[in-house]
């Protein structure tokens, strides 16, 4: 289905003259990021006029906050450093119909959100993700690319392959969504938690390809490939550990089980063979990988019964929200 354009959307440009609270909100973490601010939010305010551009500013050591607040957006700050505390405060104090998460680089464009919105209005979804394609070579690292792949890949196995670009930074969201969303994480895994809340509850959601353009001169990306990129593998090891505990204990029950038999056969065919056990140490090794086999799986399937309720309850949490309509 091809969305209309946004300024024809019933809903986007609605408001009453007794609501005054904005139904969309463009929310926007910055760090040191005078050169591009500035942009980002007239950029949002042209092609979203209905919208209200927050800037939460991270500790900048530039005039960030002062450039931001100069091109007309409401500027905040959260003193407590990383991208995944910031959007927590967000969601915790902003309140909307529609919430565009948004980096403040301008490497995303604001008409192609605006895309975002309009196809998650027309189809009620809860989230709608920008797959990013880069428009001009070295746009999107090839570090950073292959990082990406691989931890969307590892996130597919666990939760289901619902996404291509599990890290975009360009991502619309329902209210029911945002108000829904326990966020844990401190740091750049936040686009992790955001993506498994979404698959683990089955809300309705989508993807589509977006431009993605190459930062502006002067601008440095706070992305560390390695550092940042083995706290986003830790937490969806974690994630899969709390969400997915059949499948993740299920996966070391089968590692332990392997090594049992491959050190058990021979020792139990030379059983067979001549009555006797000579290599005793790896006949018991082998029994007590059997016996921590048989444990780990049994801890899947007694965790897996915990979070089964642990999911019902978000669930049901979830579906006491309204997905837009009378908000409070």
């Amino acid at each position: 289905m091809t969305p209309r354009s946004l300024k024809e959307h019933p809903r986007v440009n609605a408001r009453t003259e007794t609501d005054d609270r904005p139904r969309i909100a463009v929310l926007v973490p910055c760090l040191n990021e005078a050169v591009a601010i500035a942009k980002v939010v007239t950029d949002f305010h042209r092609w979203l006029p209905a919208a209200t551009i927050f800037v939460y500013d991270n500790g900048s050591a530039d005039d960030t906050l002062e450039i931001a607040r100069a091109a007309g957006a409401v500027v905040r700050v959260e003193p407590l450093r990383g991208k995944g505390n910031v959007v927590r405060r967000m969601f915790a104090d902003i309140d909307a119909e529609i919430f565009v998460l948004v980096d403040g680089d301008d490497t995303y464009d604001a008409r192609e959100a605006a895309r975002l919105v309009d196809f998650l209005l027309e189809n009620s979804l809860d989230m709608v993700n920008g797959a990013r394609r880069p428009m001009v070579h070295g746009a999107y690292r090839r570090g950073h690319r292959l990082g990406n792949h691989m931890l969307t890949e590892l996130v597919a196995l666990f939760f289901g392959r619902r996404l291509t670009d599990m890290l975009s930074g360009c991502r619309v969201f329902s209210r029911r969504f945002v108000k829904s969303f326990p966020v844990s994480a401190s740091g750049f895994e936040i686009e992790t938690e955001l993506t498994v809340h979404a698959l683990q509850l089955r809300m309705p959601i989508a993807e589509l390809p977006i431009a993605y353009k190459e930062r502006p001169p002067g601008s440095a990306s706070k992305l560390s490939t390695y550092k940042d990129g083995y706290k986003i593998l830790k937490t969806i090891l974690w994630l899969a550990k709390e969400e997915r505990p059949l499948a993740f204990f299920s996966v070391g029950a089968a590692i332990l089980a392997i090594v049992c038999v491959v050190l058990g056969v021979p020792v139990i065919l030379e059983f067979m063979q001549t009555g006797l056990v000579p290599r005793l140490p790896t006949a018991l090794l082998a029994a007590a990988l059997a016996i921590l086999s048989f444990l780990s799986f049994t801890c899947g399937l007694i965790l897996d019964t915990v979070t089964r309720g642990r999911v019902e309850a978000k669930r049901l949490a979830y579906l006491t929200i309204p997905l837009r309509g009378d908000v409070k």
